[in-house]
Parts: structure tokens; sequence; C-alpha cells
């Protein structure tokens, strides 16, 4: 740097004159590397003086930018606050252009009210109102996604099938180690606990029974739509709740192309497809952890083998397979809706997942209690 430019240094100096008056005169260049030492006299000053009025001396001003600018709306702030009159003098025109773009009044501290509490009445209504636009927003979605289907039916070629095999990769690929660690383990301890309590009775042997049947029937394809719920769901509404805060979507619809039937049926055909065979597997890594404790019992494996042929049928496995296949839509359809209903913001795409998941699970749970009635009745 030549030696005969200035130094780039800020200064200040400190007046206090009659009537609670209080001058400050900055010289030099007042941006970020300067303004550090300066703001703090400033600060220290006005806390030791109290002024009613404040004069800024702004002529010998050769720089400022905008943490200079942020002092002198710093200072009428302060004397806003403190009900003081702040007078620039002598600011150069560029810069009090500059300073006229902010008003210290939006700076000024607000301090909280005091919420209010609310009725219960009211909270319940409002709940009431959120659930009942909730159904409708479904229902509504549901005749959309039908329509959809139904019309990639009757015109397949029209499916984008290289996005519904991308999406089963990753819903139904991607996720056998998950499923099958979880089945295991779940085969496993459900063994290991029942085979205790049987052991009094010398009934082990029913360990495999009872392993075969809850499996196939109940916890293979409600764990694998659980798990599925919380990894694929969430992806769902991750993916196009993105899309959403992007605007894509809206692209989409101004280019004429529906998002349910670009985006949503592909992901939905994606999950009816994986959850069955999912399942399958599931029920298949339940049985080899039921096996595992079955042989720790000192049993051979073809005994485990007979008693889960003689206690479980074909209907058992049909039944489990056909709640898969409505656990399937559940998941992918509840992921995509609450991806398609994502807002602005920056916690927008997080609170959807958050809804995909807890909505996928509880419907799940509903449509299990559905079918189990259902199969009562119908003496499955």
């Amino acid at each position: 740097m030549n030696s005969t430019e200035p130094a780039r240094s800020a200064s200040l100096e400190i007046g206090a004159g009659p009537d609670d008056t209080l001058t400050f005169r900055l010289s030099g260049w007042l941006d970020g590397h300067t303004i550090r030492e300066v703001w703090a006299e400033c600060h220290q000053s006005l806390r030791a003086h109290s002024p009613r009025r404040i004069v800024v001396e702004a002529s010998r001003v050769a720089y400022c930018d905008g943490a200079g600018i942020a002092l002198l709306v710093d200072l009428q702030r302060e004397a806003l606050r403190n009900a003081a009159q702040v007078e620039i003098r002598d600011f150069p025109a560029d810069y009090r252009r500059l300073l006229a773009l902010f008003d210290p009044k939006d700076f000024a501290e607000v301090v909280p009210a005091k919420p209010k509490p609310v009725p219960m009445a009211e909270e319940v209504g409002r709940a009431g109102v959120h659930l009942w636009n909730d159904i409708r927003t479904l229902v509504t979605f549901i005749g959309e996604l039908a329509a959809a289907l139904a019309s990639a039916a009757r015109q397949p070629r029209r499916i984008r099938w290289r996005d519904a095999l991308l999406a089963a990769e990753n819903a139904g690929v991607n996720a056998l180690p998950i499923v099958g660690l979880i089945s295991f383990l779940l085969g496993l301890i459900m063994a290991f606990q029942s085979a205790i309590p049987m052991r009094q009775f010398g009934a082990e042997i029913f360990v495999a029974d009872l392993v075969a049947l809850s499996m196939l029937r109940e916890l293979g394809p409600l764990m694998t739509a659980i798990i599925l719920a919380g990894r694929s769901g969430s992806s769902f509404a991750a993916e196009l709740g993105t899309m959403k805060v992007n605007e894509e979507l809206s692209a989409l619809t101004t280019m004429g192309l529906d998002p349910i039937r670009f985006l949503v049926v592909t992901r939905v055909l994606a999950a009816v497809a994986m959850t069955p065979l999912l399942t399958l597997f599931s029920d298949l890594m339940g049985l080899v952890g039921g096996a595992v404790v079955f042989l720790s019992l000192d049993f051979p494996l073809v005994t485990y083998v007979h008693e889960v042929v003689s206690a479980a049928h074909l209907g058992d496995l049909l039944g489990g397979l056909v709640k898969s296949l409505a656990f399937g839509v559940l998941v992918a359809g509840v992921g995509c809706l609450r991806g398609l209903q994502t807002k602005t913001g920056a916690s927008a795409v997080g609170l959807s997942t958050t809804r995909a998941v807890v909505s996928g699970i509880l419907l799940i749970v509903i449509a299990d209690g559905v079918f189990s009635v259902i199969y009562y009745h119908l003496g499955l």
C-alpha cells in the first residue's frame, strides 16, 4: 500500500453540552472493521450521561458502509426508547439517502404480549374443524388418485415406468436390510419370551405355532408397513414437499401436467408392488428368528418346520398379503398427500414429513383393526 494513502480508521470525539446534550463527532472510515470500538464508546457514553438530546457531527466522515449506517440507526433507536432527540449534522448526501431507508421504529424492541388462555371449547372446536378439513382433503385426494390410477390402467404407456422402478428400488430393495433385521429380531424375541412360560407346562413345541401364525397373519405385514411409513412415506413427503416449496409443482401445473398423475401414481404403484414382497421377506426372517430360539431349546429343525407347516395355512399367508397391499396404498398415498400439502417456510418440509409418518402409522393401525373384524366375520 502506498505510504501516502491515509489509514482507514475511525475516530470518535464525545462532548457533553448544556441541557443534557451529548455530542458525537465522527470522522474517518465507518465500516465493519473500524466501527466496533466506536459503537462501544457511544453506548458507554449513553449509559453514563442519559442525555435528552443527541447530536451527531458527521461532516468529517470519509466513508460509511452498512455497519456505519447500523450505528446511526442504533443511536436513533436508543434515543427513541429513552424519549430523547437525535440530530445528525452535515452527513454526506449519498450516505444520508442510505440512512433514510431505515426507520428506527422498525428496530424497536417489542415486549411480547402474554398469551391469553384459550377456552377448552374453542380448542375442541378448532381441532374438530381441522379434522373435518383434513378428512375432506383426504377424500378428495382418494378420488383424484383413483381416477389417475384408472387412467393409468387404461393407458399404461403413459406411466413413467422408469420413475416407478426408481421409486420401487428406493422403497423396496433398499428397505430389505432394515425389514429383515427387525423381523428377525421380532421373531427371535417373541419366541424367546413365549418359550419361558410355555416351558412350565412342557409346551415349548408350540412356540413354532405362535411365531408362524403371528408373523404370517399380523406382525409381518404390520411391521413392514410401519417401517415403510417411517422410511418411504417420509421420503415421498419430503420429495414432494421440497418440490412444492421450490414451486416445481406450480411449474408442472402451468405446463398442463397433473402432479398426481405425474408424480403420485408412480410412487403408489411402486409401494403397492414392493409391500407384499417385503412382507414375504419379513415373514421369512421372522420364522428364521423363531427357528434360532427353537434350536436353542434342543429341538431339531425338522420339528420346527413340521410345526410351522401344520399350524399355518395358505389362507394365513394370503390374508397377510392382502393386508400388505392395503398398507402399501396407505403409506404411499398419505406420504404423497402430506407432501402436496406442504406450506412455505423453513420448517414446512419437516412438518410435512412428520405428519406423513404420524398419519401413515395411525391409518395403518386403523386399517389393521378393520381387517381383523372382517376376517373374524368371514371366519378366516
